[in-house]
């Protein structure tokens, strides 16, 4: 039941009931009507924009219309007052037995309450945190990591088929490094004392790679040159950091469905760069030329010469790109538009891309790279995400000695556990920066979120142990109180929880749209807000008891709202990765 989509369904039939048109006769565009939950809750329990965007195509006065549509409106059962507000917006107040209604179907759907038919099946592929395979995550990956996992729950809760993509960045420089770094741990591990040169990796994780490398080559690798060890050490050394990387993630409960080489873009059988350049060549858009000049210094690898270009300013971007470097291999960029070329050809025309904030100059260039080579078919969004501070107390944490120069997702997960972790790297928006204090993530107040949400439902389950011992003979199953009636449920705090629920689909259905997971914490917040504000009234609001012996007819109507507001949160907890406990101490 998404009251918002009955309504907007009601408004729209008593539009055409009306027979209004645009001046010229034609058919009125109903979609930018919206029925939503008004900014203040006095006004009202529902606020329609109708007669304002109709106004200007009509050639009316919006209140003119408005009034009509008042008028037509009050004739529906379920409403019991009709305003006019302002120049023409309309704020209707809904029966108490329409807003019961909420609570049966929660009942009956139970955790699926909210799933929808909105994404129509369609194939979306999110691709996040995909870090370099060169140590353990960092907290920056840790938030990359939550954001993109709630954010393809989400998506697929709302009925979107989704594929969540790991991307290995393993051809390149980093890779060179790290096997020189894994090559001096191989020497330390046969004996020698070994210092690590400044621009390579120093931390202790690759001290068990350089003693698998002993076991598996003894000294031969001594006898080798650079160029014969490399690529074998480098093999070794990658998979036993996607190993670490896939252990990392699973203690955040992260886990994707495609790991993505990017060494694989150039196979010799199938070299896909190559492919996606000669595509976007048939399509006039690569040319050869010279290009300006960047603002301000130069940076050292600056080259005035001609060179292979990307028509990426036809597409949106600020400047054309190079795809080729002065010694004839790809760019990065080049590399970039074939995985996303073969992403498209799998059948991704939507595609989501998670980054860190400091790739923020790269968005505009890849965004065109994607209109372009799918003809303006396939579509990408990139959600940047903002770097992590952490903080004890108000003080900033000490880099790890594991890593040797971050903080890892594994040292943070290990001291607070998942849930808070996952919780709170969700209750910022993503391009907002985020504090995280392990001193405030563990305490017991309201000031917690992640423990004020789980408190919530954790009271719930309490009310039902109190009424399991003071109901023997009572059935109180979900199946039994789905069948109760409800009229009792009166009192202006129940009514708030009610309507809090009934935002929740409409909640859902807008926040996988707009791609924001975030708006599932913070909603959990205000239902948790809700059931503690009704369980601990103030000194002026009448005491109510959820359960009452000598009023089983109240008892089990407010039983029922109990558990549909348990139902919420478990589903809304279970959308972000975060547990929903039974009890707290």
């Amino acid at each position: 039941m998404n009251v918002f989509a009955d309504f907007s369904d009601r408004v729209a039939s008593h539009i055409k009931a009306l027979a209004w048109t645009a001046t010229d006769g034609s058919a009125l565009d109903l979609t930018r009507i919206a029925v939503e939950p008004p900014r203040d809750p006095s006004h009202g329990d529902l606020a329609v924009n109708a007669a304002m965007v109709l106004a200007k195509p009509m050639g009316k006065s919006p209140r003119d219309l408005a009034t009509q549509l008042a008028a037509a409106l009050k004739s529906e059962p379920d409403v019991t007052s009709v305003d006019v507000a302002g120049p023409g917006f309309l704020n209707l107040r809904l029966a108490e037995g329409y807003w019961h209604r909420v609570i049966g179907d929660i009942l009956e759907k139970g955790t699926e309450y909210g799933r929808s038919g909105a994404g129509k099946g369609a194939k979306v592929n999110v691709e996040y945190v995909s870090a370099n395979p060169t140590g353990p995550m960092h907290v920056g990956h840790c938030r990359g990591a939550v954001f993109g996992d709630a954010l393809a729950n989400l998506l697929a809760f709302a009925g979107f088929s989704v594929t969540k993509e790991y991307y290995i960045n393993d051809a390149g420089a980093q890779v060179d490094v790290l096997a020189q770094s894994a090559y001096l741990r191989y020497r330390e591990a046969l004996g020698e004392t070994i210092t690590i040169p400044e621009g390579l990796y120093p931390g202790d994780y690759l001290k068990p790679v350089g003693v698998d490398l002993v076991a598996r080559y003894g000294r031969a690798l001594l006898a080798l040159d650079e160029a014969e060890w490399l690529p074998m050490v480098k093999r070794i050394a990658i998979d036993a950091m996607m190993a670490m990387i896939r252990e990392d993630l699973a203690l955040l409960d992260v886990h994707h469905d495609v790991f993505f080489s990017e060494a694989s873009l150039q196979a010799h059988n199938n070299d896909r760069v190559f492919q996606a350049m000669e595509t976007l060549k048939e399509k006039g858009l690569i040319y050869e030329g010279r290009l300006p000049p960047p603002k301000g210094q130069l940076p050292e690898d600056w080259e005035d010469r001609e060179q292979t270009l990307f028509r990426s300013s036809e597409f949106g971007d600020d400047v054309d790109r190079p795809l080729m470097k002065s010694d004839g291999s790809y760019t990065y960029f080049a590399s970039d538009i074939a995985y996303h070329f073969d992403k498209f050809q799998r059948g991704y025309a939507d595609q989501i891309d998670v980054w860190g904030a400091d790739h923020g100059g790269y968005v505009k260039r890849m965004q065109a790279a994607v209109k372009a080579m799918s003809g303006g078919s396939a579509t990408l969004d990139v959600k940047l995400v903002q770097l992590v501070k952490l903080l004890r107390g108000g003080e900033p944490v000490k880099m790890s000695k594991r890593s040797g120069d971050f903080v890892t997702l594994r040292d943070v997960v290990e001291e607070v556990g998942s849930d808070p972790v996952r919780f709170m790297m969700l209750y910022r928006k993503n391009d907002a920066p985020l504090d995280f204090d392990f001193q405030k993530v563990t305490e017991q107040s309201k000031d917690n979120p992640v423990f004020y949400v789980q408190y919530a439902y954790a009271r719930t389950r309490s009310v039902f142990r109190q009424a399991a011992n003071e109901l023997k003979n009572v059935d109180i199953s979900r199946e039994t109180l789905g069948k109760v009636p409800l009229d009792t449920l009166t009192d202006v705090g129940e009514l708030g929880i009610i309507k809090r629920l009934a935002e929740w689909t409409r909640l859902l259905e807008s926040a996988a749209i707009s791609h924001e997971p975030h708006r599932i914490a913070f909603y959990l917040y205000e239902l948790a807000s809700d059931l503690h504000g009704h369980w601990n009234r103030g000194k002026d609001m009448p005491q109510l008891r959820f359960i009452n012996p000598d009023d089983l007819l109240s008892t089990m109507a407010r039983l029922a709202m109990v558990e549909a507001v348990a139902l919420v949160l478990a589903s809304g907890l279970a959308l972000l990765g975060v547990s929903a406990p039974e009890e707290m101490r």
